[in-house]
C-alpha cells in the first residue's frame, strides 16, 4: 500500500501531513463547532462527545487517540449502555475525492467492512474486525466502529518504545500468532456484511501500523491483524491508485517478513532484507526461514507451509529476557527431528498464543504460576522417551468421566492417547470402593486404588484429586480445578427451594443436615419440607466433603454413613435426573438436597447450585450464568441447553470457594522414563491447548479466561 506521506496533496498543510498534522486537532479544541482547519481547511478532529449515529446505535467519542493507518483513532461509547468502542475515522476529503468517488466508496465501506466465517460460526482468529460499518455523508467520512478497546499498540510504536531489537524468540512468536491468523484468512470460507462470501481472501496491508501487539508478563506477546486492504484501500486517493489492488496471499508471506526483519533489526524504515550486511546473526534458522517467506529463496507456497516449517525450527533456549539466543547443534538436531515427527499433528492444531491472552498472572500465587507452561501446544514438550505409558484414575471420578466427553468430534481420550505421534498414553480405570454393593463404609482410611497401583509399579502414573494421600514418595503436579457444588431441585411451576434459602447454605449447616441433626427445611428457612440428602458414589466426592464439610472428623463421618441410606448414594448424573423427576411427580414437596461434582453437573440444568457460606461467614458462588451475572434465586427458573451455567475461575483460583480443589497429576519420584514421561503429560496438560482442551470439557482451568473472549478464545484449539 502506497505511503501515506503522499496522500492529500491538494491541502497546504505546513507539515505535509495533513491526516497526523496537529493543527486540525488545534482547531477543534479552540473553535467549538470548527469543522475544518484554519490553516488548510483538511477535516478537523472529531470533538469530545460528537455523537455517531449507526443502525446498531449511537456513539459517542471521549477522546481523541492519535492515527493508525488511514484513518484516526478514538475511544467511545455506547450511548445505550455505555459500553465502551473503538472508532476509526476514514477521511473523504472533497479536494482529494469528488463526489461520485465518494459516494461510491461510502457504499462499498457498508458492504466489505468486516469478515466472519461463512458458516456462522463463532470462532476468535485474531483479526480485529468492524461492529458497524456507518457511512457519514454529512462530512463525507465513514466510521469503523469495534467492540475491542483493549490497549493494543502497533508494532511500529512497540520499536519506537522499545529503542532496541526484538530478541529473536519474540520475533518467532509474531511469525508463528501472524501466520496462524493469515493461515485462517487466507483458506477459509467468509461472510461480508453484504452477505457475499468470499472462498480466498487476502489481507492485502500487513505492514508494521496493522499488526498489533500486547505484552504481558515476561515476554508474553499476543498479536492481531487489523486495516484489511478490503476496506481500508478505499480511503486512498485517486490521483494516488484508482484501481483496487486485489492482493494475493503470496504477498502477505512477504509482507509480514518485512515487518518480521525489521522487529529483529529493531528498525521502521531505510533497512533492506535483500542486503545481508543488515541481518543479525544470532539465529541462522530464522534468517534462512525469512529469506524464505520474502521470497529470496524458496518462497513458501502458503502460510500453511510457512508455519510448519517455522515450528520444526531448532527450539530456542535463552539464558535471560535479554541475553541473545545460544542453541546447542546436538539439542537443534534432537528437537528438528522431533518437530519433523510431529508435523502431521500440528497441521490440524491451530492454537495461536493470542488465546494465551486469558491468562492473567497473579503476583499472590507463585506457585501456581510455576505450574503454567508458556509453552502454547503439545508439540513444544519435548523429552519424552518414546513409547506407551498407563496411567489410572477412579472409574467414577472426574478423569474417567471427561475422558469420554466430545472435543470436536474427537473424544477426549483419543486426543490425549497419542499426544505425539511416537508416545502413546493408555488409561485404565479402578474402583477403590463400590459403595452400591458394599455398602457406605468410605472414610479417611480408604485408600485410593490408582494411587496403590502407581506406588507398586503396575501403573505409571495417577490422576487425583485426593490430596491428602499423596505421600512423600510421590511427586505431584496441578492440572486443573474442580469442586463440589451442593444443589437443590426448583422449578419456574413453583416450590423453588433456593428462594427460601436466598441462594445460599452454609457449612455448619450441610454438616449438620449429612449427619441427621437437621431434618427438615423449616429448621434453616419458613418452609416446611423434610429434608432428604443425597450423596454421589465417587470416591473423591465423598472424600473431599468429608474432608471439606466434617473436617474429617470421625465422629461426623460415622454419621454420615448412617444418616446417607444405600439407596441415597447414587452417580452425580443419575442423582440429578432421579431428583428432577422425583421432584415434578411429588409436584414441588419434596426437599430434596444433594452434591455433586462440578465438571459433571455443568452443560445440564437440573439442579440449582448454592452458594457456599464458609466458616468465616463468606457466601461464594462456584457457578455463574453465562453473562457472568450473579444466579438470582429471585428469578430462578430451568435454564435452557447452551445456556447452563459457568464456573467462577477466580473463586477457584482465589480459594474462596470452600469446596473447590485442585487435580493433579501423580507420579514416583525417580528419573526413570515413566515418571518423566508423568510429568511431561502434565507439562502438556497445562499448556494453552491443554487448559483449552480441558476446559472444553467442563474442567476448570488454571487461570481465569478474560471475559470477552470467553465465549470463543479457544475455538480454534482442537
Amino acid at each position: 500500500m502506497p505511503s501515506i506521506q503522499y496522500f492529500y496533496k491538494e491541502y497546504r498543510c505546513s507539515s505535509n501531513a495533513p491526516l497526523s498534522c496537529d493543527l486540525p486537532g488545534a482547531t477543534a479544541r479552540e473553535v467549538k463547532g470548527a469543522k475544518f482547519c484554519l490553516e488548510c481547511g483538511f477535516p478537523a478532529i472529531l470533538p469530545h462527545k460528537a455523537e455517531i449515529k449507526g443502525s446498531r446505535g449511537i456513539y459517542q467519542v471521549t477522546s481523541y487517540l492519535g492515527v493508525r493507518g488511514l484513518g484516526r483513532l478514538y475511544s467511545g461509547i455506547q450511548l445505550t449502555d455505555s459500553e465502551p468502542v473503538l472508532i476509526k475515522e476514514y477521511l473523504l476529503p472533497n479536494k482529494s475525492f469528488n463526489e461520485e468517488e465518494t459516494r461510491q466508496r461510502q457504499e462499498t465501506f457498508k458492504r466489505v467492512a468486516g469478515v466472519s466465517l461463512a458458516d456462522g460460526r463463532v470462532q476468535n482468529f485474531r483479526l480485529i474486525n468492524p461492529w458497524e460499518a456507518i457511512a457519514d455523508q454529512q462530512r463525507e467520512c465513514c466510521y469503523a466502529i469495534m467492540k475491542r478497546v483493549e490497549t493494543f499498540q502497533t508494532l511500529n510504536d512497540f520499536l519506537v518504545k522499545k529503542k532496541e531489537p526484538m530478541p529473536a524468540s519474540q520475533v518467532r512468536e509474531v511469525l508463528n500468532q501472524t501466520l496462524q491468523t493469515l493461515e485462517f484468512i487466507h483458506t477459509q470460507k467468509l461472510r461480508l456484511p453484504s452477505n457475499q462470501t468470499l472462498s480466498q481472501l487476502a489481507h492485502g496491508n500487513i505492514n508494521l501500523d496493522s499488526v498489533l501487539i500486547q505484552e504481558e508478563g515476561h515476554q508474553q506477546l499476543y498479536v492481531y491483524l487489523c486495516d484489511l486492504a478490503l476496506w481500508e484501500e478505499l480511503f486512498i486517493p485517486p490521483s494516488i491508485r484508482s484501481q483496487p489492488s486485489n492482493p494475493k496471499p503470496q504477498q502477505d508471506l512477504e509482507a509480514l517478513a518485512q515487518v518480521a526483519f525489521y522487529l529483529w533489526v529493531g528498525q521502521t524504515r531505510n533497512v533492506d532484507p535483500r542486503n545481508d550486511e543488515h541481518w543479525p546473526n544470532s539465529n541462522r534458522h530464522l534468517k534462512k526461514f525469512l529469506h524464505r517467506l520474502i521470497g529470496i529463496d524458496n518462497p513458501f507456497e502458503s502460510a500453511l507451509q510457512a508455519r510448519e516449517a517455522l515450528l520444526a525450527l531448532p527450539k530456542e533456549q535463552q539464558n535471560s529476557s535479554s541475553a541473545p539466543l545460544v542453541v546447542d547443534e546436538e539439542q537443534e538436531r534432537s528437537f528438528r527431528k522431533l518437530f519433523l515427527i510431529i508435523l502431521g499433528i500440528l497441521t490440524l492444531v491451530l492454537m495461536g498464543g493470542g488465546g494465551w491472552f486469558w491468562w492473567k498472572y497473579s503476583s499472590s500465587n507463585q506457585q501456581l504460576e510455576s505450574s503454567l507452561q508458556s509453552e502454547s501446544n503439545f508439540a513444544s514438550i519435548a523429552g519424552v522417551e518414546p513409547g506407551e505409558y498407563t496411567y489410572i484414575g477412579e472409574r467414577d471420578s472426574t478423569w474417567s468421566h471427561i475422558l469420554r466427553k466430545g472435543v470436536d468430534n474427537n473424544k477426549l481420550e483419543d486426543i490425549l492417547k497419542q499426544p505425539k505421534k511416537d508416545t502413546k498414553f493408555n488409561y485404565q480405570s479402578v474402583a477403590s470402593l463400590d459403595i452400591r454393593k458394599e455398602g457406605n463404609f468410605i472414610d479417611k482410611e480408604t485408600k485410593s486404588k490408582p494411587i496403590q497401583e502407581v506406588k507398586s509399579g503396575k501403573k505409571n502414573f495417577a490422576i487425583t484429586s485426593l490430596e491428602d494421600q499423596v505421600t512423600d514418595e510421590f511427586e505431584k503436579k496441578q492440572i486443573a480445578y474442580d469442586g463440589l457444588f451442593i444443589y437443590v431441585v426448583g422449578s419456574k411451576k413453583g416450590g423453588n427451594l433456593a428462594k427460601p434459602l436466598n441462594g445460599k447454605i452454609s457449612l455448619e449447616s450441610l454438616r449438620k443436615i449429612y449427619t441427621g441433626e437437621i431434618t427438615n427445611w423449616k429448621q434453616l428457612s419458613e418452609l416446611d419440607l423434610p429434608i432428604e440428602p443425597y450423596a454421589p458414589t465417587e470416591l473423591e466426592a465423598i472424600r473431599l466433603f468429608q474432608k471439606k464439610v466434617l473436617k474429617d472428623d470421625a465422629d461426623l463421618i460415622n454419621k454420615f454413613n448412617r444418616t446417607i441410606t444405600r439407596d441415597r448414594f447414587q452417580s452425580t448424573g443419575d442423582t440429578l435426573k432421579l431428583v428432577y423427576e422425583k421432584f415434578d411427580k411429588e409436584k414441588g414437596q419434596t426437599g430434596i438436597i444433594g452434591f455433586g461434582v462440578i465438571s459433571k453437573f455443568l452443560g445440564q440444568c437440573r439442579g440449582y447450585p448454592l452458594a457456599i457460606v464458609d466458616d468465616n461467614n463468606r457466601a461464594t458462588q462456584a457457578l455463574l450464568q453465562p453473562n457472568d451475572q450473579p444466579i438470582n434465586p429471585e428469578e430462578y427458573q430451568r435454564c435452557s441447553k447452551g445456556t447452563a451455567y459457568y464456573p467462577n475461575v477466580q473463586a477457584f483460583e482465589s480459594k474462596s470457594y470452600a469446596l473447590g480443589y485442585p487435580v493433579f497429576v501423580v507420579y514416583l519420584k525417580d528419573n526413570r522414563p515413566p515418571a518423566v514421561a508423568a510429568s511431561k503429560f502434565a507439562d502438556m496438560l497445562t499448556t494453552f491447548q491443554g487448559q483449552c482442551l480441558l476446559s472444553k470439557v467442563e474442567l476448570v482451568p488454571l487461570k481465569a479466561m478474560q471475559k470477552e473472549y470467553r465465549s470463543h478464545v479457544c475455538q480454534s484449539m482442537p
